[in-house]
């Protein structure tokens, strides 16, 4: 039975924890062009998302009885893990290319792939929230002059509505 479930600790309210505070780094990160300072910025803030992220889904998981660490909550993990290293990694030779205004339009393409590929063993809403980034991605790819605003409307934006959906509809 656990191994045909749904994740269903998605946390609604842990999304719009992640997305409060990539508002203010995309603010402090649009004093600088893509230089080393933007990008120690913007990793300190993935630091920081990553771990609110795993304890809103501990919490909620706790809260509802549900092993977040076997079943369903190891396959979104396990599918949503390799996107993001691949960006992770293509980070490094981007920077040393000179091409940091490609990195928010690489990293949210990438995001909304961990979370099209994650969102298929959980619910319905996540890979469309996938589908939001992997487009904020595109535009910002073909649009680098968005830089920071991309990055505030997506991993600000995208996670605060999807994050209060979630909340509404899934409950916390």
């Amino acid at each position: 039975m656990e191994r045909s479930g749904a994740f269903t600790a998605v946390p609604g309210w842990g999304m719009v924890a992640v997305g409060a505070t990539a508002l203010p780094a995309a603010w402090l990160a649009s004093h600088y062009s893509f230089e080393l300072r933007w990008l120690e910025i913007w990793i300190c803030e993935a630091v920081l998302a990553v771990s609110l992220a795993i304890v809103a889904i501990q919490s909620k998981a706790v809260r509802r009885g549900l092993p977040w660490t076997s079943g369903p909550g190891r396959r979104v993990a396990l599918s949503f893990l390799p996107p993001v290293v691949a960006a992770a990694l293509l980070t490094i030779p981007l920077v040393r290319a000179g091409l940091g205004s490609m990195l928010p339009g690489m990293w949210m393409l990438l995001y909304g792939v961990g979370f099209i590929t994650g969102g298929t063993f959980s619910v319905p809403v996540v890979p469309v929230m996938g589908v939001c980034f992997m487009t904020m991605g595109a535009a910002a790819l073909f649009l680098s002059t968005l830089g920071n605003w991309a990055m505030a409307a997506g991993f600000g934006g995208l996670h605060i509505l999807f994050g209060i959906w979630i909340a509404r509809r899934y409950g916390g």
